[in-house]
């Protein structure tokens, strides 16, 4: 088989750029399926064996480019469009493997080259719009939900990526044997196609970070790796992190991720609850160095407050063996409960409690983060992702 697989995203960006197109590219390529991936000048060239990465025209004025919907992405996807055309008019797919918005026009163009259409539905696109505070605008939204219905019903197969978006998908499809729950659970290195498969961990300039600042190393460390937007919680971690340094104080409190601005608001408000020598932004890191602030976590957490769709870090948090404190909302429960994790509820006070218990009832501590690890292997593992994608690919044959 040959598929040609969309992806309208910086691919592969260390400081950002969700893994979810790498994983199921790389699989479907192991899996015997030759891959051209389409994508944005943007980003690294990673070691993907029998796929080949084709990018439109780099913008660097344009660049960081963020996720969710913005006017910067609608430009590019506009080239997007253009060579997807152009590998249509030159190559035969058995398939095209349309990520987030780039189904709106795959769905257009299926019928003039007879391929299969699988939609990789990460999100509700017309839910983004209103999530990312991209449009107010009633009729702009209901526009959106009305294309993302119609590729629901004219893809041959689409993929969610948690039990809420299967829900929400299923009763638009008109054959529920089309739908695919295929969760982004799967942690690996990701490797820069440079010559020496190094990891990566440097910056989409190039050069390599400088040495991150040295941690206390006689603190317990609370961990927080992710974005900062709002739907993330940051307000709500500080708040909770200030209670919960009543009860232990020596906790230090780690932060990595979010965009220079976002850090700065953030600063200023721990500051405002006096956490200054308590807490630190380290900003945006590389993967690894991430993956290396919480292997050294005493306790690792999930402050989300808003969305339905479980984070991808949510699986890395179960597999880590490190305690993990997470709001009781929706987006977590669906993975989560009180077996695997300190479920809190979304208020400052509840969630220091978490973390109060967290940091010092070991024995619990350890309980649910050796069951979180079991539940992550048993259900989430590459072994499990793989077949979920064996099956998907047999449906397309």
């Amino acid at each position: 088989m040959r598929a040609l697989v969309i992806a309208p995203q910086p691919f592969f960006s260390p400081r950002g750029t969700p893994l979810s197109v790498y994983y199921r590219t790389l699989v479907t390529s192991q899996l015997g399926v030759r891959v051209d991936l389409l994508t944005y000048g943007a980003g690294e060239d990673v070691d993907i064996p029998g796929v080949r990465i084709i990018r439109i025209p780099r913008f660097r004025f344009l660049e960081p480019i963020e996720v969710g919907p913005s006017m910067a992405k609608l430009f590019l996807d506009g080239f997007v469009v253009l060579w997807t055309v152009g590998l249509l008019v030159r190559h035969r797919y058995d398939f095209v493997h349309a990520h987030e918005e780039s189904v709106f026009f795959s769905r257009m163009l299926k019928p003039l080259f007879g391929f299969k259409l699988v939609y990789d539905m990460h999100s509700s696109l017309p839910q983004q719009l209103v999530n990312f505070r991209f449009t107010s605008s009633r009729a702009l939204i209901r526009l959106f939900k009305r294309l993302e219905d119609s590729c629901l019903r004219r893809s041959d197969a689409v993929i969610t990526i948690c039990p809420d978006l299967a829900a929400y998908a299923l009763p638009r499809l008109p054959d529920p044997r089309r739908h695919f729950l295929i969760e982004n659970s799967i942690i690996e290195e990701v490797r820069l196609r440079n010559g020496d498969g190094r990891p990566a961990t440097t910056s989409a300039a190039g050069p390599a970070d400088p040495a991150p600042e040295p941690l206390p190393p006689d603190r317990p460390l609370v961990v927080y790796a992710g974005t900062f937007e709002p739907y993330q919680g940051i307000d709500l971690l500080l708040e909770a992190f200030a209670r919960a340094r009543e009860r232990v104080p020596a906790a230090f409190l780690l932060l990595a991720g979010g965009r220079p601005d976002q850090v700065e608001r953030y600063q200023r408000r721990a500051r405002e609850l006096g956490l200054e020598g308590h807490c630190r932004f380290a900003g945006q890191v590389p993967q690894a160095l991430a993956r290396e602030y919480v292997r050294r976590a005493a306790v690792v957490v999930s402050p989300r407050t808003g969305g339905t769709n479980t984070p991808l870090k949510v699986y890395e948090q179960l597999a880590s063996g490190i305690p993990l404190v997470a709001t009781r909302v929706h987006s977590h429960t669906q993975v989560l409960d009180d077996s695997v994790c300190f479920l809190a509820d979304p208020v400052p006070e509840a969630f220091a409690r978490g973390i109060v218990a967290a940091l010092t009832d070991p024995a619990r501590a350890a309980r649910l983060a050796a069951a979180a690890r079991e539940l992550y292997h048993r259900r989430y593992s590459r072994p499990a992702y793989e077949g979920k994608m064996r099956e998907l690919l047999e449906a397309l044959r």
